[in-house]
């Protein structure tokens, strides 16, 4: 049984991970569940199964996290949300479609803007070869 010290360690080793670390975890993960699950499935099934993956590893996130929207001085309830948020850092937008569409990609820019997250993947499940099927989208400059 390892110590409280122990625990907290395990905790917080993730913690300090840079964007472009979680993204490699995040491509990690989405090609497993590719193999395992193969495509075709809805997109709550992948999801469920990356965030599975994701507590496995011990790594924070949020699940269908509200992104903010203002206008001037209005919070505007517009009913965005970002599948998953890997420590407030990446955001992982998944779908399983036919073919991803350019609405798509733009959904995951503005979710960067108005999120002030830097990097995202779009990674669409429907697809043979995973590699096809994830798109890195930055907004502004990684550190």
């Amino acid at each position: 049984m390892p110590t409280k010290a122990q625990r907290t360690q395990r905790v917080f080793k993730f913690y300090n991970m840079t964007e472009n670390e979680l993204a490699t975890i995040a491509v990690d993960i989405c090609y497993k569940i590719h193999t395992t699950l193969g495509p075709g499935l809805l997109e709550s099934v992948y999801e469920a199964a990356f965030a599975y993956e994701l507590d496995k590893r011990e790594i924070p996130y949020t699940r269908q996290q509200g992104v903010i929207a203002k206008y001037e001085e209005v919070v505007l309830d517009v009913g965005f949300r970002a599948d998953i948020i890997m420590e407030n850092k990446l955001i992982v937008e998944i779908k399983s479609v036919e073919h991803l569409e350019k609405a798509h990609h733009k959904t995951v820019l503005t979710y960067l803007k108005l999120s002030g997250i830097k990097l995202a993947i779009l990674v669409n499940f429907n697809i043979n070869l995973i590699k096809e099927g994830i798109h890195r989208k930055i907004y502004g400059q990684l550190l």
